[in-house]
């Protein structure tokens, strides 16, 4: 889809090429967008192909493509038959011919493009399933698209390895840019920070929040720029003001590379340069302010790189009207002055009918006829009317060329020669003025890498602004970053429920988590803000590692690989898996991917089966990421279970905390404030009755919550078998080396070269009985 009235302006619409090599456990995985003009390639690895998998689908969840181009299967390719209708990893596809993802033809196809003999400029020479992806994808363009193969001039190599992993689950359970449920409410992260005023930075702000970076060099590059913007409010301000007027210089340019802009979006092309040198001279003014208080211009702050394209301006100036028309249908988006034969061209059409307007009064004069009339019909052309009782007036030179009742109509050799110029002046001036503006796309088009990079310029201008004004807003500050386990949040905030609290002042919490205290335990009934807590932890580093300040009053953050989320409810019926099955095989994915470097979610873990199920399940969870050396990941667990509280006695790195409530005369307040230590209840009634569920379901709840109470505390009861567990649980490693068995003792003592071959069978024979008599 290229036309600009089918996409959104905010989001790209990617085209995606995807090849497994299985052999290899790789993948290669192109992505493009032809409005835009970005290409990029990266080939994915994995060591077993579970995990292949899980990284491509992690991929495509980010990308969110339109379409996906696949290899079609070679068999149905040899019959000839129709592609099945398929889908991949949840998106649509389309099959592709597999001759032409073939190595030698995809890498041909890209260096025939770029026109280059090697891929090494590119960075993806060695890595073949990447070439096969990017060069399947440029062959499909030429196909369906060959226009937009012009705007393809660079291809970007890259490794998910430098970017924050998110996986789909935490991407829905956070809302990064899509809401669960109704997708009319504006409840994500994205609409929060997403202050931009120009289609390129909406684009951009996306994908960021969709790949946090690792680096933290690169990251602070990013937080410099915004703290720029954030310390210099005049220039921020009449930045974010001249924004407003900016077109989507990346959209404009690569339709005009296409060959299919109109002359009212070169026309906006045009209005974007002209603002240019107000946007250079308001940058170009912060780093002067910064350099006059001591600190370093931010890269994307330095004025000189911001090309305003004068020359492109002036073209523009000189060859459109003031306000051009949508289509190129009718004559009048050319400046006359522009070319010297559309001038000379429309002056004497001018003339032409100047004259003929004219005419009737010469006439008139001149021939005494004073009915006499000049009109105009699709059929006839320009003519003479006279009326029969005055045709005795008329000249010789008239011609006769139509008799009506009452008239005579005539032409002149004259008039038709005015005619003729009147009625092919407009088709030779349309053709004119398009052949003009072709020549104009042309040479507008030859200087798309410039326009292209500026357009880019724009985009980080705008998000860093944008990203700084939300920061001054919403009172967020400067997150410092560092290589550490630790975790240091002082009253930090959820970005997104802040905002939509609009009758009570969010309450901030604080966070600290460190290499000795890794793993947190949150206890306390549900409605008071659990689930918030958890979210806005996972939610301020994720902000951190785009480069965005946060919604806290101090914030100290080791830096995060992976963010894993298990949070909430829900099914996949039409996958045949239970609620409890999807949150076994999401809480499987974490304890199998995360490391220790990765910060964990987890909501309500083992809440999907019988107590003692979910229990167990929850304390063996727990007990694996703390002892496991190559886990041990920072990790938030809230839960229900008041027995897990124990693990703080026998875990050394595990702490208890709840959330503080008030209960006076039968009411409960929630504070919503996390403190240390265990929750002793849920409060779970208590939150039925505030639901509204009626009185005498909420009185008979409380008797039977009575008994049940009283039967657990009895002897033998279940709390005290659960205690009796806990209180004769054993602490072992999770790779503990087990006793070693008389047989083993035996064997290490034998020196079998001195042993005979009738004491060899004997001691065989021994060590088999002993062997058994262990069993």
């Amino acid at each position: 889809m290229i036309e600009p009235d089918m996409l959104d302006a905010r989001r790209n619409n990617y085209l995606v090429a995807l090849i497994r090599e299985p052999e290899h456990t790789r993948a290669g995985l192109a992505y493009v967008d032809i409005t835009t003009g970005e290409f990029a390639v990266t080939q994915i690895v994995g060591e077993t192909l579970d995990e292949l998998e899980r990284r491509v689908q992690e991929e495509l969840e980010r990308l969110q493509p339109a379409e996906v181009l696949v290899p079609a299967e070679r068999e149905r390719m040899i019959k000839g038959a129709r592609p099945a209708e398929r889908r991949e990893g949840g998106f649509r596809t389309t099959e592709y011919d597999a001759w032409h993802w073939e190595t030698s033809t995809a890498r041909q196809a890209l260096l025939n493009h770029f026109e280059v003999r090697t891929l090494d400029g590119f960075g993806c020479e060695q890595k073949p399933a990447a070439i096969r992806a990017a060069g399947a994808i440029v062959q499909y363009l030429q196909e369906t698209q060959r226009n937009a193969l012009a705007q393809l001039r660079q291809l970007y190599t890259y490794s998910t390895d430098h970017f924050m992993t998110l996986d789909a689950a935490t991407r829905r359970n956070l809302e990064l840019t899509e809401s669960i449920g109704d997708q009319k409410k504006r409840t994500t992260l994205l609409n929060v920070l997403d202050a931009t005023h120009t289609p390129m930075g909406g684009r951009l702000l996306r994908r960021w929040l969709n790949q946090p970076l690792l680096n933290r060099d690169a990251i602070e590059a990013r937080l410099d720029a915004v703290e720029a913007f954030y310390t210099q409010t005049e220039q921020r301000m009449a930045l974010r003001e001249t924004l407003k007027t900016i077109g989507d210089l990346e959209r404009l340019t690569n339709r005009v590379v296409s060959g299919l802009a109109t002359p009212r979006e070169l026309g906006a092309m045009r209005e974007t340069l002209r603002r240019l040198p107000d946007v250079r001279a308001i940058v170009a003014d912060l780093a002067e302010r910064q350099q006059s208080l001591g600190r370093p211009v931010p890269k994307p702050l330095e004025a000189e790189r911001l090309d305003v394209a004068e020359d492109v301006l002036a073209l523009l100036d000189a060859a459109l009207v003031d306000d051009p028309p949508s289509t190129r249908a009718k004559t009048g988006f050319i400046r006359p002055s522009f070319s010297n034969e559309l001038q000379d061209l429309i002056e004497k059409s001018r003339h032409a009918r100047e004259w003929i307007a004219g005419l009737e009064q010469v006439e008139r004069e001149r021939t005494g006829i004073k009915s006499l009339k000049v009109g105009y019909n699709k059929v006839f052309g320009y003519y003479i009317e006279v009326t029969k009782a005055n045709t005795h007036l008329v000249p010789d030179e008239y011609i006769r060329k139509q008799t009506l009742v009452n008239a005579e109509r005539y032409i002149t050799p004259e008039l038709k020669e005015y005619e003729t110029l009147v009625l092919n002046a407009e088709e030779r001036q349309l053709d004119l003025e398009n052949r003009l503006f072709e020549q104009v796309m042309q040479q507008v088009a030859a200087q798309a890498p410039r326009l292209l990079r500026t357009a880019r310029l724009l985009a980080r201008l705008d998000v860093f602004s944008a990203l700084a004004e939300v920061a001054v807003r919403r009172r967020y500050v400067r997150p410092r970053l560092h290589d550490g386990d630790a975790i240091r949040i002082v009253n930090g905030r959820h970005p997104v429920v802040e905002v939509m609290m609009k009758d009570e002042p969010f309450i901030p919490n604080d966070t600290e988590i460190s290499g000795e205290a890794f793993i947190h335990i949150i206890t306390g009934p549900n409605m008071a803000g659990k689930s918030t807590y958890l979210r806005q932890v996972a939610l301020i580093v994720l902000m951190a590692q785009i480069g965005s300040f946060v919604p806290a009053d101090e914030a100290d953050i080791g830096l995060v690989d992976r963010i894993f989320t298990r949070v909430g409810a829900h099914d996949e019926i039409a996958r045949g898996q239970s609620t409890f099955m999807v949150e076994m095989v999401e809480t499987a994915n974490i304890l199998n991917h995360a490391t220790n470097r990765s910060l964990l979610v987890l909501d309500e873990i083992g809440r999907g089966t019988s107590t003692y199920d979910g229990i167990s399940i929850a304390w063996a969870v727990v007990e694996y990421i703390h002892n496991n050396p190559k886990l041990r990941s920072r990790t938030l667990f809230a839960t229900h279970y008041h027995e897990l509280t124990e693990l703080e006695k026998r875990l050394p790195h595990v702490r208890n905390y709840n959330v503080a409530v008030v209960e006076e005369e039968g009411r409960v307040v929630f504070l919503h404030k996390i403190v240390p230590g265990a929750a002793d209840r849920s409060y779970g009634i208590h939150v039925a009755a505030i639901a509204g569920l009626p009185r005498s379901v909420i009185k008979r709840a409380q008797e039977i919550l009575a008994d049940l109470e009283a039967e657990a505390r009895a002897p033998g009861g279940h709390r005290e078998r659960v205690r009796s567990l806990v209180a004769g649980a054993t602490q072992l490693p999770l790779f503990a080396e087990p006793e070693p068995s008389p047989v083993e003792e035996e064997l290490k003592q034998i020196n079998v070269d001195e042993l005979s071959p009738l004491e060899a069978l004997n001691l065989l024979y021994r060590l088999q009985q002993l062997a058994k008599s262990r069993e």
